[in-house]
């Protein structure tokens, strides 16, 4: 009887009991383990890098930016407005940003380089700022991305390196290494990464200041290792070096408590009896970030370095209960638009009346979770109607206030003010 063939890899002869694991071919006839996988891609990767001219290869091809073809300001704003509610300001902003990443992309090299105006959007949670970012990849022929600040920690730390943020962008582009470089990545949290003397987390530099350190070099524009899958780097690992001179940030932050520094900067806190006219009132905390400035970011822990390179700066205001109540049914995604939607997909006519949809607003406003909550909240109210329905033959469905009042009591939120908020016009 012929003794059974022992697996070993078919590229290294590397048995079964000296790797890591054997990865079996459809036949189970050839193997080959996890060294030679990640060898294999890297040649892939240089391949590619070879036929798309690498970071310092071929310069991109000014010819393919047709600025014609790019939206205006303008046109681009209209865009925001069908799904974003308010933040006026902001989305001027971004407009114009986007505007200008195209025109640097499109502009002919002569005497005078237009630098890159990085953005930083400061605003509280739940008030648009990942919405905007999101709203603005739909439009854009440039390779979009939304990386989330939190995971990245100082080298020597659990976590991932600085330069992982552009394997995202890499992935976007399909490894075209020059696409890559003239895209635009969205870091939301950045206000996770400010300095702080006292967090204990090992899972970060102590400091914080560590991150923003490493972070300077990709917002003013200089050559990058990137490591292709993400994460850590280590020695033997390829490497694909990408250019951020043309890469357009926007930076995204809550920065939860800055409007305490903002007052204080402000000297709107006063002591004494004559507080005079000159000194600024206002009503409503939220109604400071307005005034948000640099020095606000430097007080609350971003180094001025990092503040220098992200030079345009705009503020998000905290959204009122009209502003909510809009959310609600008014922009193309509308959370209401989107169950009504479902229910359509089996059949059934789903709608809202205006109290139920005045309770939703007042819970979330209560709860203070913002444009963002108001999902949490109907996702509970409809959760019991979306495992019936769809079963029980029906062909109408109303929410009205009291059914989600006593949705929300069952599910245990809080709900102190549910007979006013239900009665609410």
């Amino acid at each position: 009887m012929a003794k059974k063939r022992q697996p070993q890899c078919a590229f290294c002869g590397r048995p079964a009991e000296m790797a890591e694991f054997l990865i079996p071919s459809a036949d189970e006839q050839q193997w080959i383990c996890p060294d030679c996988v990640e060898q294999l891609h890297g040649m892939i990767i240089d391949y590619h890098k070879s036929i798309n001219g690498g970071s310092k290869g071929k310069p991109v091809d000014k010819a393919d930016i047709k600025l014609a073809s790019v939206p205006k300001p303008q046109e681009i704003k209209a865009f925001l407005d069908q799904y974003v509610i308010g933040q006026e300001e902001a989305k001027r902003y971004l407009s114009v940003a986007v505007y200008n990443h195209y025109k640097r992309l499109a502009q002919d090299n002569d005497d005078i380089d237009i630098e890159k105006s990085n953005i930083i959007l400061v605003g509280p949670t739940g008030t648009g700022k990942t919405l905007l970012a999101r709203t603005i990849a739909k439009l854009l022929d440039v390779p979009f991305t939304i990386v989330d600040a939190t995971v990245l920690t100082q080298a020597g730390y659990v976590g991932e390196d600085i330069e992982s943020l552009l394997t995202r962008l890499l992935q976007v582009a399909d490894y075209d290494v020059a696409k890559a470089e003239r895209g635009i990545v969205f870091i939301d949290e950045i206000d996770k990464i400010a300095r702080k003397g006292d967090n204990p987390s090992i899972t970060r530099d102590v400091s914080g200041e560590g991150v923003q350190q490493g972070l300077l070099k990709l917002l003013e524009g200089s050559v990058v290792n990137v490591p292709p899958q993400g994460g850590r780097k280590h020695p033997e690992q390829k490497m694909i070096p990408v250019d951020t001179k043309n890469i357009l940030f926007i930076c995204g932050g809550a920065f939860d408590g800055i409007e305490d520094k903002i007052a204080h900067r402000m000297n709107s806190r006063v002591v004494g009896y004559n507080t005079g006219d000159k000194r600024l009132h206002l009503a409503n905390k939220s109604d400071y970030m307005r005034y948000v400035a640099p020095q606000d970011l430097k007080s609350f822990g971003l180094i001025p370095e990092i503040i220098g390179r992200l030079p345009v700066l705009t503020s998000l205001e905290a959204l009122d209960r009209d502003a909510l109540r809009r959310v609600l049914t008014e922009p193309k995604n509308a959370i209401t638009r989107q169950y009504e939607k479902l229910f359509a997909m089996d059949g059934v006519k789903l709608t809202f009346t205006p109290e139920a949809l005045d309770f939703i607003v007042d819970k979330a406003i209560e709860f203070k979770l913002g444009a963002r909550g108001l999902r949490s909240i109907v996702e509970t109210i409809m959760i019991d109607a979306m495992f019936e329905m769809p079963s029980s033959g029906e062909k109408e469905f109303e929410v009205t206030a009291e059914y989600a009042a006593e949705k929300l009591g069952n599910a245990n939120f809080a709900t102190s003010t549910a007979p006013d908020a239900a009665n609410q016009k």
